[in-house]
């Protein structure tokens, strides 16, 4: 069995056949020369790059086994540093080398952590601890309509910007008196300006034409009306992208009927929990869509929607399609371009050409299969690309 190397000459993908396939991982080395610049962050050791892996709960472990086994075959120069962050434990240890591991590296993948809401009020979502702690405040999703699966509707192609760091999720609950819940909704301008500049910013870079803000602004009028204040100053600043607002039970509604009339969605934590899964479930499911968690200094990419898929974890039944994605858009961050093509491209015609569908497509294709799959398009594929 063969490994295979990638690089790029004269701006297309070549295909050589490198050593033999490495008993240990991360053994087998490229020696071919990659230009890199201004990845965050810099490679090292060679022009290798040291990544944070989290494999979580539920389907994680085993899909993140599947990401080392893709990017071992297609001899991609990342070496995993494996972080176990066990959700049951009341210590906070796990987590805090977690977080301490993505500070050294400065990006992860990761897998869902359960919260199980029976846990004691005391505990703390290690997910909403890694986000912010780092100061992940983006969470990008690109839900796109894929001609190989079957769905209610078609040509979706929508961009959620969810601010990641406050709203409901950031502060404690407290029972002051017995019976009576006091929830803090926690809106800054500060971040408010700083998730609506980033989705306007992406919105430019991505050639994408309208910003569309989600609120409740008409019932929260301090809250949600200074996010949507904040939306409509920096808005002001890109007056070639047309701005619009939508209130969210609304949101949900115009989803479900007419998907198509979005293109960049903004909007608080909750709100962006919500669409997210909406938007997941429009175009094939959980099984498909990546997501990524962006800061001013770290990144980590996980699958988009933030469920664990406990009741089918050690099955292989599991779509890894999401999860394979999450890792293509880890290699575009540290600028290995040319690997996150070639799996990609090779992902994309497993899905939408070969058809091996897991379950939750309507397919009976194993997990390892779809796998075995991808690894045989990237062996067959040539150097034409195919986006997502």
């Amino acid at each position: 069995m063969t490994a295979r190397c990638v690089r790029s000459v004269s701006g297309s993908l070549q295909l050589l056949l490198r050593n033999r396939w490495p008993k240990v991982y991360g053994a087998a080395t490229c020696s071919q020369k990659h230009t890199y610049t201004s990845i965050p962050p810099p490679a090292q050791y060679g022009g290798r790059h040291t990544v944070t892996l989290i494999p979580g709960d539920g389907i994680g472990p085993e899909l993140a086994n599947h990401v080392r086994e893709l990017f071992r075959f297609c001899c991609v120069p990342v070496d995993f540093e494996v972080v176990n962050v066990d959700s049951t434990m009341a210590s906070e240890d796990d987590i805090n080398n977690a977080i301490m591991a993505i500070r050294r590296n400065g990006v992860a993948l990761k897998g869902n952590l359960e919260t199980n809401h029976n846990l004691p009020p005391s505990y703390k979502s290690r997910n909403n601890l890694l986000r912010t702690t780092l100061d992940l405040y983006a969470n990008v999703m690109h839900c796109q309509s894929l001609p190989g699966v079957r769905t209610r509707h078609r040509n979706i192609d929508i961009m959620i910007i969810r601010e990641n760091t406050e709203g409901e999720y950031s502060s404690l609950e407290h029972e002051n008196v017995p019976g009576v819940v006091e929830c803090l909704k926690i809106i800054t301008r500060t971040k408010s300006l700083r998730i609506a500049d980033y989705a306007f910013r992406t919105a430019r870079e991505k050639g994408r034409t309208r910003v569309t803000a989600v609120h409740k602004a008409n019932i929260m009028k301090l809250g949600d009306g200074l996010f949507l204040e904040c939306c409509k100053e920096v808005a002001s600043g890109y007056p070639e992208i047309t701005f619009d607002s939508m209130i969210v039970d609304n949101t949900t509604m115009q989803l479900v009927s007419r998907p198509q009339q979005f293109d960049v969605m903004v909007m608080p934590n909750l709100y962006g929990n919500v669409v997210s899964n909406v938007c997941a479930g429009l175009v094939g499911g959980p099984g498909l869509v990546p997501g990524a968690n962006y800061g001013e200094d770290y990144a980590v990419f996980e699958t988009g929607t933030r469920n664990t898929g406990k009741s089918i974890a050690n099955t292989n039944t599991a779509n890894p399609t999401a999860m394979l994605l999450a890792s293509c858009l880890l290699l575009d961050h540290l600028k290995l371009h040319a690997y996150a093509n070639m799996i990609r491209r090779a992902i994309l015609s497993t899905v939408t050409e070969t058809r091996l569908h897991t379950a939750d497509l309507g397919g009976q294709g194993s997990t390892s299969e779809v796998v075995q799959s991808i690894m045989k398009a990237v062996e067959s594929t040539g150097p034409r690309t195919l986006s997502l």
